[in-house]
């Protein structure tokens, strides 16, 4: 047998598992899929969100290859901590492949930008999908009437789309209570989403774009004279498709500056090119008031300069989503440029040689880059490295099991019955406040549900099945 450690249960690291018990070359692969969480499915549960209820139904594929009996879940499992070392993992499985993404977002690097209200979208992100390491304090959203989100992405659409959707269109969605509550209390009127591009450079997807528009009672605005100096506005055929889709949608918005006809909206959502935020500055509270933008323009070459003209856009909240790195995994090699560990088609590199059993998948392997889907082909290349050293890898003999290995350790594992009672419990919360099933926010009400089920059963490792007594409800009470 060839056992197999993937780190990670996110798209690439499910994928990964996928790719390796439905491959033919070598027979009887056992995969245990790890992860830090109690949970499974890394962004798609953590990531997506609550109101894209397309994309997180992926869960329901990711589920289907986790409940084959050929692959366990272990979770609540850290690498690198309580002596969980790579070279611990490799005493109990044949080859690990990590898939540990890219945790960490990117700053913007200017004056003022850890004023109180300044905030990184991935807290904004992790806040409304519940993420048990949402840092403290929440967002309190009462006392903001302007917002501005910094970064021309699909993160910053998402983030500009919670902040100007109505909390009563997020009410059947299953996100937290508490940040349900904080969004109907909101006073946000405009969201100003800016980006030092211009539109047909913009990173979103048409699909999340559109969706601005199709918010009840928002309108959508966009400066003429940001769009003027856009080279590919005025003429968009030589665009690429997703581009070209993109600046069409905003010329439908500029034709149409009041928003559509109707009721007066009640927020606004403007969007904002060739703006390079260059300040933060503080209100007489000590707190984010503004932040000041230098307008840029293309300087021909396809880069940009600065034209030394500035504005400042009010902002009682600043969210910046400027991208993602990798973070280092004690124990494994890192390349501090890239955001990435080292590889050579997956093979993790040391020294510029291949390590054997270690190997690399998805964002931490290629950099925070494509869609989901594009974890599938990354998994692939990665997995046919391995399975052509799967010779050399099995022959070496194991010398302990990996629950063993963790509980040793100190870790406290969770396998999937206790992910199924986490769900049960999830849903037992969405009853009681009348709502569909409700994210639990916090690790003490994770792994009170969670090991409710793992102790009738008397085992935590990655064991499947529907078994495992139902959970006490964690005491959630509404805000």
């Amino acid at each position: 047998m060839l056992r197999v450690a993937v780190v990670g249960s996110g798209p690439s690291g499910v994928y990964t598992a996928q790719a390796l018990v439905q491959q033919t070359r070598v027979p009887d692969v056992r995969v245990d899929v790890l992860d830090r969480l109690p949970c499974p499915y890394g962004l798609v549960r953590y990531g997506v969100a609550p109101d894209h209820e397309k994309i997180k139904s992926l869960q329901n594929n990711l589920r289907s290859v986790l409940e084959d009996e050929r692959i366990g879940f272990i979770g609540n499992v850290e690498v690198g901590a309580k002596g969980l070392t790579p070279a611990r993992l490799l005493d109990a499985f044949h080859a690990v492949v990590y898939c540990v993404g890219a945790a960490q977002d990117r700053r913007l690097g200017v004056p003022g930008e850890d004023l109180p209200g300044s905030r990184s979208a991935t807290d904004f992100v992790s806040w409304y999908s519940a993420h048990p390491d949402s840092p403290e304090p929440g967002f309190a959203l009462g006392g903001v009437r302007s917002a501005v989100v910094i970064g021309v992405g699909n993160v910053a659409v998402d983030v500009t789309r919670i902040l100007a959707r109505g909390a009563a269109d997020l009410r059947p969605t299953d996100v937290p209570n508490g940040a349900l509550h904080a969004l109907a209390a909101s006073g946000v009127r405009d969201v100003h989403m800016v980006g030092r591009r211009g539109p047909s450079q913009a990173k979103f997807t048409t699909k999340e774009l559109r969706e601005l528009g199709a918010l009840p009672r928002v309108a959508v605005d966009v400066e003429p004279t940001d769009l003027a100096l856009d080279p590919g506005y005025a003429d968009p055929s030589a665009l690429p498709a997703v581009n070209r889709r993109n600046v069409e949608v905003v010329r439908g918005w500029a034709a149409d500056p009041s928003g559509a006809a109707g009721p007066a909206p009640a927020r606004r959502v403007r969007l904002r090119f060739f703006l390079r935020p260059v300040e933060l500055l503080a209100g007489e509270d000590g707190r984010v008031a503004a932040v000041r933008c230098e307008r840029t323009e293309p300087d021909g070459s396809g880069a940009l300069r600065g034209t030394g003209t500035y504005e400042d856009i009010e902002a009682q909240l600043v969210l910046r989503a400027v991208g993602y790195r990798g973070v280092p995994l004690a124990g494994l090699p890192f390349d501090r440029t890239r955001g990435t560990i080292p590889h050579q088609e997956g093979r993790v590199l040391r020294d510029s040689a291949p390590s054997p059993g270690e190997y690399v998948a998805g964002w931490i392997k290629r950099g925070p880059t494509g869609v989901i889907g594009t974890n599938r082909p990354c998994a692939k290349e990665t997995v046919a490295s391995l399975l052509a050293d799967a010779a050399e890898l099995s022959a070496r003999p194991l010398t302990v099991e990996p629950v063993q290995v963790l509980r040793s350790l100190g870790h406290e594992p969770v396998g999937w019955p206790g992910w199924l009672a986490i769900e049960d419990a999830e849903a037992a919360l969405g009853r009681s406040l009348g709502r569909r099933s409700v994210k639990i926010p916090d690790w003490h009400g994770l792994l009170g549900a969670a090991r409710g089920a793992d102790s009738a059963r008397g085992d935590g490792a990655a064991a499947h099945g529907n078994g495992g007594a139902m959970p006490v409800l964690p005491g959630i009470a509404p805000p």
